[in-house]
């Protein structure tokens, strides 16, 4: 693989080491809403996607009695002071590092609400290594293609010296629509055995990027 002039790093699950966080919150809101059924990791990760309101659906939230915007509010009134607790995924920074001596653009393209991105990204100490962080308006998570189409036009980069890294098929999704290069992790919210469905490149943690590059 021709080493890539761009990163677009996913955030959740691939930098921020977030996972129990979402498992254990997942199985709050169930609780607080009055379903009876829980998740373990394992359980999570398989049900885990986007777009969000599917991976509800999946979890078993009935939205002809709650509805998804009360749901993820809800959610996220309860994750967003919790994640002040997560840590860097294992291998974060030393990666993100090499990556930065070796002259590589780091940009973080995220579902997560911008102000929520920034504030992780700076309470672990790794704001530095990025030139832009790229997070959406909202809380629904809805897609990250526009902002990354927007970005690498803005900047004139061509797609070829790009490279996604993510945790999720969503993210090599994303790169698809992009047209860049893709990297899984299979650390992160899903297991090695869907993300290898996509056909991309999977390590088993961020240390192993570097290898692949």
């Amino acid at each position: 693989m021709t080493k890539p002039t761009l990163i677009l790093w996913d955030w959740n699950g691939t930098l921020l080491d977030d996972l129990d966080l979402c498992v254990e919150s997942l199985n709050w809101l169930l609780k607080e809403f009055g379903y009876p059924q829980r998740y373990d990791t394992d359980q999570y990760r398989e049900i885990f996607g986007f777009p969000i309101i599917d991976y509800y659906r999946r979890a078993g939230f009935d939205f002809s009695r709650d509805s998804f915007e009360v749901l993820a509010h809800r959610y996220m009134e309860h994750y967003i002071p919790e994640s002040e607790a997560c840590g860097p995924a294992a291998g974060a920074e030393e990666t993100l590092a090499a990556l930065s001596k070796a002259g590589a653009e780091q940009v973080i393209l995220s579902a997560s609400p911008l102000p929520t991105l920034r504030r992780q990204a700076r309470q672990l100490g790794l704001e530095g290594y990025f030139s832009t962080l790229l997070g959406l308006g909202d809380i629904y998570a809805k897609s990250k293609v526009e902002l990354g189409l927007d970005f690498l036009r803005r900047r004139g980069f061509a797609p070829e010296e790009a490279l996604m890294v993510g945790d999720t098929v969503h993210d090599w999704e994303v790169a698809q629509a992009l047209g860049v290069r893709c990297v899984l992790c299979s650390a992160g919210h899903q297991p090695a055995h869907i993300l290898r469905a996509t056909g991309a490149p999977v390590i088993s943690c961020l240390s192993q990027l570097e290898e692949v590059l």
